[in-house]
């Protein structure tokens, strides 16, 4: 083997080891988990409130007002 291919060996070897050892850095711990679900959880109640909101009829007839107004 000639000094090029080892070098891109090491190389391609070198890239390998930081992939993995990024990827375990960056995995989330339990309660990170924990605080992202309950994070999510808040969000989706969230939207929930604002859908009841934008589909209700008396919002409607307000934006609709509003639009005659203008």
């Amino acid at each position: 083997m000639n000094i090029t291919a080892i070098a891109i060996v090491a190389i391609c070897c070198w890239a390998l080891v930081e992939l993995v050892n990024s990827r375990n850095k960056k995995a989330p711990k339990s309660q990170e988990l924990d605080a992202l679900k309950q994070e999510v959880s808040g969000l989706k109640d969230r939207v929930q409130t604002l859908e009841k909101i934008v589909i209700d009829e008396n919002y409607d007839l307000k934006k609709q007002f509003d639009d005659l107004k203008d």
